[in-house]
């Protein structure tokens, strides 16, 4: 089989498509022919080495795929061979073929395309999770979500829009904003053109949003804090701008808000009953027709460098996908 490898931490572009030998199912795994899978942002790090896991080299990056399992280990009941399952396995999903243990993979619901379930789990699990136990959204609530054109966020203008609330997307140009609003963002800020503290409090009658869902972090945290009303919420997702902002702790104490980190891969973990419920939900939601994942672009796993440097360039729009 093939993969793409990465021998060594650095770009994108050094990301090997070479031969491996096809993986054997242990105890309690599954092996799984590939046809599509998700690309998200902890790639862009995993291979710079500058993600929370660290996997040792080389390694197979991806963790989220679509496929239809074709082995299966000792003392696997729950998936069989033939079974179309999605598989959350931070690393291996590039490849042909990749092991998952029984516990990562979940049936595709009904006829699902194999692009839409491969890209869909960890955007929305990550997204529903934080705007439901994190920020606790509730309807009639106003939801600020920044880089609202990119996977997490057009996924949390979609869900928080579904959930109730007020929805002012911002992104970088007019382009992702139209994007966001078909997604049912109400309101739309470009951030590269516009004052994003003062469109904020204008767009509140001057209240602030109360719910701020930031995936981008870099310069825009800090106005963007500024514009959160009291009692507010801020849901720290993640890093895409670039660089780790610095916000001073004076303003959540003069808003009585509250910074609220989002880390979905360990709430899996440790709240694994209360991430199969939100699951069930977002599986029914999807099932009903309320929620419709959008695919930006379609790539073959062999460019996988190419796909990741989309998202280090923020040039994706929706899910990046792979297809076998």
């Amino acid at each position: 089989m093939k993969a793409l490898v990465c021998t060594t931490h650095g770009d994108p572009e050094l990301l090997e498509w070479r031969d491996m030998p096809e993986p054997e199912p242990g105890p309690g795994q599954v092996r799984i022919a590939v046809r599509a899978a998700g690309v998200n942002f902890p790639e862009t790090l995993i291979i710079r080495n500058l993600y929370q896991f660290k996997p040792p080299l080389p390694f197979v990056p991806g963790g989220e795929a679509a496929g239809v399992v074709e082995a299966v280990g000792e003392g696997v009941s729950r998936v069989k061979p033939g079974d179309r399952v999605i598989a959350m396995t931070g690393t291996g999903a590039f490849a042909e073929k990749m092991l998952a243990g029984e516990a990562q993979v979940v049936p595709i619901p009904g006829d699902l395309p194999d692009d839409v379930a491969a890209g869909f789990t960890m955007t929305y699990g990550t997204s529903h999770h934080a705007l439901k136990q994190r920020g606790a959204l509730k309807p009639g609530e106003t939801l600020l979500v920044l880089g609202a054109a990119g996977g997490v966020g057009l996924a949390a203008v979609e869900l928080g829009k579904l959930m109730g609330a007020r929805v002012i997307a911002a992104a970088s140009s007019a382009e992702k904003l139209a994007l966001a609003r078909r997604y049912g963002a109400d309101e739309g800020i470009d951030y590269q053109a516009e004052d994003l503290k003062e469109r904020v409090k204008a767009l509140t009658g001057g209240r602030g949003a109360d719910v701020i869902y930031d995936p981008v972090g870099d310069r825009w945290a800090e106005p963007a804090f500024r514009a959160i009303a009291w009692n507010g919420r801020y849901l720290v997702v993640g890093f895409a701008g670039g660089e780790i902002p610095r916000l001073p702790l004076n303003l959540p104490l003069i808003k009585g808000a509250s910074l609220v980190g989002v880390f979905w891969g360990a709430f899996t973990q440790m709240e694994p009953e209360v991430h199969r419920a939100n699951m069930a939900e977002l599986v029914a939601w999807l099932a009903e027709g309320k929620l419709k994942p959008h695919v930006g672009a379609r790539l073959p796993l062999a460019e996988g460098g190419r796909a990741i440097r989309m998202l280090m360039d923020r040039k994706a729009m929706g899910k990046v996908i792979l297809e076998a």
